[in-house]
C-alpha cells in the first residue's frame, strides 16, 4: 500500500514538473514575437580547404525591422510568421514553427532535395521541434532539441543541415549546404540566434568542410508602433497566405520527399506568390505543383 501511494506521488511530481518546463517552454517560444530592430552579423571564421586561390566571403552586418506575429497557438505547435519593415515596404519573410515531440521530419540533402524522416517517439520525447520556412512557406530546414532553463537564461540549440543563405546563394557556388549550428537564446531586451555554421560540399558518398562561419543576429525588442505597417498588411494578406500554408500542408502530410525546382521561366517560386493579385487556393496549388518534382 504504501508503495502504492509512493508511486502515485512520484507520478503527481512528475507530471507537475512536466507542465511547468512545457509552460517555460511555450513562454520562452512566444518571447520571439513582437517588433524588433535586428543587427545580423556573419564572418566566415576558418578555412579548411586547401586551396591557396579560395576567397573567403566578406564579413556580412545589416540592420532591419521586422515583426514576428504569432498566427497558431497551440499547445504543442506554435507559429510565428516573421515581416520585414523596410520603410514603406513590407515584406513577407520567414515562418518558425514549434511543434513538441513531433516525429515527422523534412532534411535537408541537397540540390533543392529534403528528405523525408519518422523519428522514433522516444529520440523526440520532451522536444521542441524548430521547422523554418522560406518567404513563399516551401521548406527550408528543421531540427529537434530541449529548451533549456537554468541560472537565469532560457535557451534551445540544434544542429541540422540547410541550404545556402540567401545572402550567399548568388555569389557562391562552391559549396552546396550549410551545416547549422543554432542556439536560440531568450534575453530581457530580446532574443538572439547564435550560429556555428559550416560550409559544406556535399558529393554523392562524402561531405567535404571548406569553411566555418559566426553568426550572431540580435533581436532587440522596439515599440510596436514602430511595425503597425506590417500589423495592417498582415490583416489585408493573411487570407492569401493562409491559403499557401493550406497548399504545403496537403504536400507535408504525404510524408513523402520534396524536390523543388529552383525556377520555372525563369522565376522563382516567391516572385509568383507576392503577385498580389493571386489570392485563390486552387491557383495557389497550381504554381506551387509546377515547381515540385515527381
Amino acid at each position: 500500500m504504501k508503495f502504492k501511494n509512493l508511486l502515485i506521488i512520484f507520478l503527481i511530481f512528475f507530471i507537475s514538473n512536466l507542465s511547468a518546463q512545457s509552460k517555460k517552454d511555450i513562454n520562452a517560444i512566444k518571447k520571439m514575437c513582437g517588433c524588433f530592430e535586428i543587427d545580423f552579423n556573419f564572418a566566415e571564421t576558418f578555412q579548411y580547404v586547401k586551396d591557396t586561390n579560395y576567397i573567403k566571403s566578406k564579413n556580412y552586418n545589416a540592420k532591419a525591422a521586422e515583426y514576428a506575429m504569432l498566427i497558431k497557438d497551440e499547445k504543442d505547435h506554435i507559429s510565428i510568421q516573421h515581416i520585414l519593415v523596410m520603410g514603406e515596404y513590407i515584406i513577407k519573410h520567414w515562418r518558425q514553427d514549434w511543434i513538441y515531440e513531433n516525429v515527422d521530419f523534412y532534411n535537408y540533402h541537397k540540390d533543392n532535395k529534403w528528405i523525408y524522416v519518422k523519428k522514433n517517439k522516444k529520440s523526440v520525447k520532451g522536444q521542441w521541434t524548430q521547422k523554418v520556412f522560406q518567404v513563399d512557406d516551401s521548406p527550408r530546414y528543421e531540427g529537434s532539441g530541449s529548451w533549456v532553463h537554468i541560472d537565469g537564461k532560457s535557451y534551445w540549440e540544434n544542429i541540422t543541415d540547410a541550404p545556402l543563405p540567401r545572402r550567399e546563394y548568388t555569389k557562391r557556388d562552391d559549396y552546396n549546404l550549410m551545416i547549422r549550428g543554432n542556439r536560440h537564446e531568450i534575453k530581457l531586451e530580446g532574443w538572439i540566434h547564435d550560429q556555428d555554421n559550416l560550409k559544406v560540399i556535399r558529393g554523392e558518398k562524402n561531405d567535404s568542410i571548406i569553411a566555418a562561419e559566426k553568426g550572431y543576429n540580435y533581436y532587440r525588442k522596439i515599440p510596436e508602433s514602430n511595425c503597425k505597417s506590417a500589423i495592417d498588411w498582415w490583416k489585408v494578406n493573411q487570407n492569401k497566405w493562409n491559403n499557401v500554408r493550406d497548399v504545403w500542408d496537403s504536400i507535408y502530410l504525404k510524408n513523402q520527399d520534396i524536390v523543388l525546382k529552383k525556377s520555372v521561366s525563369n522565376r522563382p517560386l516567391f516572385s509568383y506568390l507576392f503577385d498580389e493579385k493571386l489570392i485563390k487556393r486552387s491557383e495557389i496549388g497550381s504554381i506551387i505543383d509546377n515547381f515540385i518534382l515527381d
